[in-house]
């Protein structure tokens, strides 16, 4: 095959940032995806419903003439996050799902949960509504190796929570772990995962063999190439329950090559054409609108884009520039480390 066209995608997590770096990123995400739903750890970070709609206004001001783009926009959740709010915010159609970060987890999460029982009413009031609640799936305590961190989540927390509160629907985002493609394979209802696209394609040996890489370091971190191997395998099987979150998390190379550096990987720029190239070496094209465009969709209770995208596979491997430009200074691009030869026509 060398031409595929689908529906237009969406983005089910997407770091915009604000201010220049909005402006400089925005329009990749708005070429390829027809919506994305936006995360709210600014700083600081979107509480409110008035945050929301402020946040909101700013990403449509710096959206380029000519070009259409949706933003789902999240609440930020804290131990003090009123319910009625949430609900009013979801009701209006200005906010489509809550993110819970475990404090500490990652960029911007100081102001996140620690205690997960004084959240419980906001999440008792999302169950009511049937309001989904977006995770960041990795514990912080310091005792608790890094690249265990998503499997304990999942033992300690998400579990407990499902079996308190079974009606919560609940996006288990950016998996990276076969324990959490096995959690969702055997949840019975109200659960889903997203996977990121960085996640597909490298390991935890790019990060760390032949020297430290750091535009490949990412929270949740890369693991073992036998976990990269089965979110492969979850992906292009066609089940439902697991969808594309990009999860491209631009940050200036300053803040990245420095000897505490951020986490996160700028991949907005050339995500369907390695989603192209990793469906098509697992036999699956058939199968990439369904992650692509469908489930996500689907699995947030929205229509499906009208508008199509085709890939096309060119003799040449694809050349996307090294870093761009941004107000805030240069951001790199994701390299995937092997030849691209997929470009959306």
């Amino acid at each position: 095959m060398v031409e595929i066209t689908i529906p237009k995608p969406d983005d089910w997590h997407l770091h915009l940032r604000d201010g220049a770096m909005l402006e400089g990123v925005l329009s990749y995400s708005a070429r390829d995806f027809a919506r994305a739903i936006i995360m709210p750890n600014l700083m600081p970070p979107v509480v409110t419903s008035a945050d929301a709609k402020a946040y909101r206004d700013r990403i449509m001001a710096a959206l380029p003439e000519g070009m259409g783009f949706t933003p789902l926009m999240t609440l930020y959740l804290t131990e003090g996050t009123d319910p009625a709010d949430v609900a009013s915010a979801h009701a209006s159609g200005l906010v489509t799902a809550v993110k819970l970060y475990p404090a500490g987890a990652t960029t911007n999460s100081s102001s996140g949960v620690r205690d997960l029982s004084k959240a419980m009413p906001v999440l008792e009031k999302m169950a009511e509504i049937g309001m989904p609640l977006c995770i960041h799936g990795e514990v912080t305590d310091p005792a608790v190796d890094i690249f265990d961190r998503e499997a304990v989540f999942i033992e300690t927390v998400l579990d407990p929570l499902r079996r308190q509160l079974p009606e919560l629907k609940i996006t288990l985002e950016h998996i990276t772990t076969s324990n959490g493609i096995d959690y969702v394979m055997g949840a019975d209802a109200n659960l889903a995962g997203s996977i990121t696209t960085h996640h597909l394609m490298i390991n935890r040996n790019a990060i760390l063999a032949g020297g430290i890489k750091p535009h490949y370091y990412c929270l949740p971190v890369a693991k073992r190439e036998s976990h990269r191997l089965a979110l492969r395998r979850a992906a292009t099987s066609g089940d439902s329950r697991f969808f594309l979150g990009t999860d491209s998390a631009p940050h200036v190379d300053p803040l990245k090559e420095c000897a505490c550096g951020c986490a996160g990987i700028f991949t907005s720029i050339n995500t369907l054409s390695c989603l192209a190239h990793v469906f098509e070496e697992d036999n699956a094209l058939a199968k990439l609108a369904g992650f692509a465009s469908l489930y996500g969709p689907a699995w947030y209770g929205l229509p499906v884009n009208i508008e199509t995208v085709t890939l096309k596979k060119r003799d040449q491997p694809v050349a996307w520039p090294e870093r761009i430009e941004t107000g805030d200074g240069p951001v790199t691009v994701f390299d995937p480390m092997v030849p691209i030869h997929w470009e959306v026509a």
